[in-house]
């Protein structure tokens, strides 16, 4: 994935919204790809963009939350 450069320019504020904003969106795709296997009726190839999605928005989560809690060894 590929994740903008001028993300750890932005403020902590825009960074935290940001955050809350993709674990919405990350739990709204979670929810979508378990209602689509669970009636049977979804095609394959919209599974993998969902998952695959998905999974870039976690990338992304991951990211951000490193950039908030940086891992400070004592």
């Amino acid at each position: 994935m590929n994740i903008p450069l001028d993300l750890s320019m932005k403020s902590e504020e825009v960074l935290r919204h940001e955050l809350e904003v993709y674990r919405a969106e990350h739990r709204d795709l979670d929810e979508a790809i378990a209602a689509l296997q669970g009636r049977g009726t979804a095609d394959r190839l919209t599974l993998q963009r969902l998952k695959k999605k998905k999974l870039q928005l976690k990338d992304r989560i991951a990211y951000i939350e490193d950039l908030l809690y940086p891992d400070i060894i004592a």
